[in-house]
């Protein structure tokens, strides 16, 4: 049995796929070009690899199995990214995908990730020579070139990186396989995209929880704005970004938010405003502001807080909450966050609350996903921890509207 995705053979994924299209392997052997004893052996090999029966023999055909069908799905989701990210290669024949093995790919993807040859070769496990063969030999499979080659450097270029694209999330429905069939060692791995509007309570909450809850979950957390943690998203880096949610559809994404937070002035625990129970847009402009990035979400909402008036002045735009935060206790700046971004240093005393909630700045903080994402168990355990998490009463902020239940 194997743990490692990339141990498995392409042609005997195709094979399997092509016996539970066709229902035999005679027919099977006809559509992807191999002989009925190659097929039988593929088929028998990847048995092997996975543990389970794939297929009932009978007279009359092959009848897939539970198991084969749990196999069948993910393959058959694995091979379609890979397709869509070869049909960039606009200088090869027909399906070049079929004529590329997991060995070159999983030196490419070394490749792209780590920028040269002697650091991907370390990555792997192969030797630079191997290494070098892999590449040129997917190259030669491709039809065209995927890097570019400027001295030691390398990089991927646009074919290549559409390509890097379907193979991470090839590997990534593959990985997920052995997951749910208990053959990968570290359990589910969970890629989180982590923004600042839900990195201080939410998520490490939600961890915490679930890896007290099982053994089986692993987490590899980014942090950043979502802006930047959208392209890993959509490579197969992240498995889902944890923050504030966009208010429109994007073809390749689905969002949904799990609250929606009134906004709340931050200032200094020595702020001049601190206390005062009403605080009108006039005295919230004598002073000067932090700004959210331009396109953020906190920045929309700032830019509706002062529409149609003179806008205080701002020097300075930040997404960081840390540095945000060690600006605020040095002067007599206000910054307008989601209460569970300044939730902790407002517990210590070194930030506070101005004022009530803002009742027309409002931000929705949720989830973002690819589309075509199948959780496995765990990572859909962490789904619904999250909204859990999300929908308790915090007795530290006011009341939140809630927005959604179940989704993924």
């Amino acid at each position: 049995m194997l743990s490692d995705p990339f141990q498995l053979n392409l042609r005997h994924l195709q094979a399997m796929l092509a016996i539970c299209e066709h229902g035999s392997v005679s027919a099977a052997a006809q559509r992807i070009g191999l002989s009925q004893p190659a097929l039988t052996q593929a088929v028998l090999k990847l048995e092997q690899q996975l543990g389970h029966d794939l297929f009932e023999r009978r007279a009359d055909g092959m009848l897939i199995t539970a198991a084969g069908k749990q196999v069948a799905q993910r393959v058959d989701a694995a091979l379609g990214h890979l397709t869509v990210g070869a049909e960039a290669l606009s200088h090869s024949a027909a399906r070049p995908e079929r004529r590329m093995t997991t060995t070159q790919l999983r030196a490419f993807l070394a490749i792209a990730d780590a920028g040269g040859f002697a650091a991907a070769a370390a990555a792997t496990g192969m030797s630079r020579t191997a290494a070098h063969r892999a590449v040129g030999d997917l190259e030669t499979a491709a039809g065209e070139a995927l890097v570019d080659r400027r001295g030691r450097s390398i990089s991927l270029n646009a074919a290549g990186r559409r390509l890097a694209r379907g193979t991470r999330l090839a590997v990534a429905e593959l990985a997920a396989l052995l997951v749910e069939l208990g053959l990968h060692p570290e359990g589910s791995l969970i890629g989180l995209g982590v923004t600042p509007t839900a990195r201080a309570l939410i998520v490490p909450e939600t961890m915490a929880r679930l890896t007290a809850e099982t053994d089986a979950a692993a987490f590899r957390v980014y942090e950043g704005s979502w802006a930047e943690l959208v392209e890993p998203l959509r490579d197969g880096v992240i498995d889902l970004i944890v923050g504030e949610v966009r208010d429109y559809e994007i073809s390749d994404l689905a969002q949904k938010p799990l609250f929606e937070d009134r906004l709340i002035v931050v200032g200094g625990s020595q702020h001049p405003l601190v206390g005062q129970n009403c605080v009108p847009l006039d005295s919230l402009a004598t002073y000067p502001w932090i700004v959210g990035l331009p396109n953020s979400p906190l920045r929309s909402a700032w830019d509706e807080l002062f529409a149609g008036r003179t806008p205080p002045r701002s020097p300075i735009e930040c997404g960081s909450v840390m540095i945000i935060g060690r600006l605020l206790t040095n002067g007599d700046f206000l910054t307008l966050l989601n209460p569970d971004q300044a939730a902790l240093q407002i517990r210590s005393g070194l930030l506070a609350q101005i004022a009530a909630p803002l009742e027309h700045a409002k931000s929705a903080i949720g989830v973002t996903v690819r589309r075509s994402w199948r959780p496995t168990v765990v990572q859909q355990r962490f789904v619904d921890l999250l909204q859990e998490v999300s929908h308790r009463e915090d007795g530290n902020t006011s009341p939140r509207r809630r927005l959604v239940a179940d989704w993924i």
